[in-house]
C-alpha cells in the first residue's frame, strides 16, 4: 500500500486585494464583530461570577486567554507579562477546582485577575489590525495542535 502524501494545496483567495485591504484595517473598523466578541466574553465572565458558568462559558474565557497570550507573544502588551501568567494560573485553578467541586467557582483574588485579563484583551482588540488578529488565532491554534498548551480536561 502506498504512503499518503503530506502535500496539501494552499487555498486560493477569491479576492486577494480585498484580503490585503481588510488585513490592514484596524479591528475597530469591524465594530459589529468586536461588540459581539466583547459581549460573549463579558457574558461568560458574568456567568462565572454568578456561579452558573458551564463548559461553553469556560471555553470562551480560555479562548479569550489564548488570544491574549498570543497577542502578548507578538508584542502587544509586553509590559503585562505578569497579568498574562496570573490569568493562565487562575484559569487552571478554576478548572481544576471544578473537577473536585463540580462547578466553576472563582475566589475573590481570582476574580480580580480575570477582570484584569479581560481588560487587557479589550485593550489589545482596540490597537490591533485584522491581519494581526488572524496571525494571533493561527499562533494559538499552533500552540494547541503542537501539544504545548496545557490540557485542562478532567483526569480519567
Amino acid at each position: 500500500m502506498r504512503k499518503r502524501s503530506k502535500y496539501r494545496p494552499k487555498g486560493v483567495l477569491v479576492n486577494p486585494m480585498g484580503y490585503i485591504k481588510d488585513g490592514l484595517a484596524p479591528m475597530t473598523s469591524h465594530a459589529d464583530e468586536l461588540v459581539t466578541l466583547r459581549l460573549k466574553n463579558h457574558a461568560a465572565m458574568l456567568a462565572l461570577l454568578q456561579g452558573t458558568a458551564g463548559t461553553s462559558q469556560m471555553s470562551m474565557l480560555i479562548a479569550m486567554y489564548n488570544i491574549t497570550e498570543a497577542l502578548h507573544k507578538m508584542g502587544f502588551g509586553k509590559e503585562y507579562a505578569d497579568e498574562v501568567t496570573a490569568g493562565r494560573q487562575t484559569l487552571m485553578d478554576i478548572v481544576h477546582r471544578s473537577h473536585k467541586v463540580g462547578k466553576y467557582v472563582p475566589t475573590g483574588p481570582e476574580i480580580a485577575v480575570l477582570n484584569q485579563l479581560l481588560e487587557l484583551h479589550d485593550a489589545q482588540m482596540e490597537v490591533i489590525t485584522v491581519r494581526e488578529m488572524d496571525i494571533a488565532i493561527k499562533l494559538a491554534q499552533k500552540e494547541i495542535t503542537s501539544g504545548r498548551a496545557t490540557n485542562l480536561r478532567k483526569p480519567q
